[in-house]
């Protein structure tokens, strides 16, 4: 953040400024202040990330281009502090790992396979992703 202010990167500066915010108010939610683990920070910036994503989306089918570039610079910026996120290939493996560790096979156990593979791919690849993935291999399988 302070080498952002002393370059004068004003999307940088007000995209940390932001996230800090938002982690600030998860911080300050609940009953009582707390301090946030690493995976609680991960957590708030990936849905961070996820806001600008979404945003970037409507304001383009609202013709809205300039906004929309700026979401998404946001978002660029947001993704340097999150963990590579994985292709598709190893999405793909790890979830094959998780459901025959726990020995799903069929569409009906869709929930417990899904909770199975998030605590496997642990924030490194987006959840709709992770859905699609579970869904085509218990189908497959």
């Amino acid at each position: 953040m302070r080498s952002a202010l002393k370059a004068r990167d004003e999307l940088t500066t007000s995209t940390l400024r932001m996230a800090l915010a938002a982690i600030g108010n998860a911080e300050v939610a609940g009953a009582e202040k707390r301090e946030l683990s690493d995976d609680e920070v991960l957590a708030v910036l990936t849905r961070e990330a996820k806001k600008r994503r979404e945003a970037a989306a409507a304001f383009a089918n609202a013709g809205r281009t300039e906004q929309a570039d700026r979401e998404r610079a946001e978002g660029k910026v947001l993704e340097r502090y999150l963990p590579k996120q994985l292709s598709d290939e190893e999405l793909a493996e790890v979830v094959a790992g998780a459901l025959a560790a726990g020995g799903f096979t069929g569409q009906r156990q869709m929930g417990p396979a899904m909770k199975a593979a998030q605590a496997a791919v642990a924030g490194r690849a987006e959840g709709s992703r992770v859905a699609a993935e579970v869904r085509r291999q218990l189908a497959a399988g």
